[in-house]
């Protein structure tokens, strides 16, 4: 009965191969790599560990504490924009920034910055994400519109030149407000959400445009330092899925779902009217 009941644990624990044979099945779950006591949640795609939540939760912030120390990004007392829109980059950008000036006593002003560009059904949305980051995160929220600052939104830009080249239109228009309330409010600096991931694509781009002037300038962590009012990019050294891994385990990702809906909508709708 002995030997029948281990027989029967054996196979229990076994897998068939082609020859009938049989060999162990090995465990699904591993441990953390980091701390060596948790089973591991996620594989970083940077170096390949399977690390659990919580030691995830500690190297993320930490890499990007470790670049904005390394790049000499910040001096305290500095007045700094969170370019906000209400998606995945700067939402958990907003997130770490102002734990990590709390954490490490960095001495920033933070505070968000948001462009209203008027685009019916989809900004409306994620400026209400921004207004929860601003409750949530306890910063101040600046909003600027393209109606106050250029007369026009963006839906009536595309009602006058049509879907054409609108694109570049708001990319303009979007830069410049970004760069005027950051003015108005008088901050030192503006952070964006740009990723490794975004810089690897602009890199790209302008290889294959031939642009070498922009291509040696858009790997740098800090652009318009000639400029009245710098951009950082303190995700630089940051991939996209660890911060898409980051909102995965936050309660941003709900929100953060709807509003990609609700964009996604919005773009079918403009292209069965136009």
């Amino acid at each position: 009965m002995e030997a029948a009941g281990a027989t029967a644990g054996a196979t229990a624990t076994a897998t068939a191969t082609a020859d009938g044979s049989s060999k162990p099945r090995r465990s699904s779950s591993r441990q953390c790599s980091i701390c060596n006591e948790r089973k591991a949640a996620l594989k970083r795609p940077k170096t390949l560990e399977q690390i659990c939540r919580e030691c995830f939760y500690v190297v993320f912030e930490e890499e990007i504490h470790k670049a904005i120390v390394d790049s000499h990004l910040f001096r305290p007392g500095e007045r700094v924009a969170i370019g906000a829109s209400g998606g995945k980059d700067s939402t958990v950008l907003a997130y770490v920034l102002s734990h990590l000036n709390r954490r490490h006593n960095y001495g920033l002003d933070l505070f968000l910055l948001s462009v209203d560009e008027g685009i019916t059904g989809y900004r409306d949305d994620s400026l209400e994400t921004v207004k929860r980051n601003e409750v949530q995160y306890g910063l101040p929220l600046k909003i600027v519109s393209y109606k106050d600052l250029y007369g026009w939104t963006m839906d009536e830009i595309v009602k006058a030149i049509g879907m054409k080249n609108n694109c570049t239109f708001c990319g303009v228009f979007r830069r410049q407000a970004l760069d005027r309330g950051a003015a108005l409010m008088k901050a030192d600096k503006i952070v964006t959400g740009h990723n490794a991931d975004d810089i690897a694509e602009t890199v790209i781009l302008n290889i294959l445009r031939g642009d070498i002037a922009r291509l040696s300038r858009c790997t740098l962590i800090t652009t318009g330092e000639d400029g009245p009012i710098p951009r950082c990019k303190p995700f630089k050294y940051t991939y996209e899925k660890e911060i898409v891994s980051r909102m995965l385990i936050s309660k941003s990702w709900t929100t953060f779902l709807q509003n990609a809906f609700t964009l996604l909508m919005h773009i079918v709708d403009l292209l069965v009217n136009s």
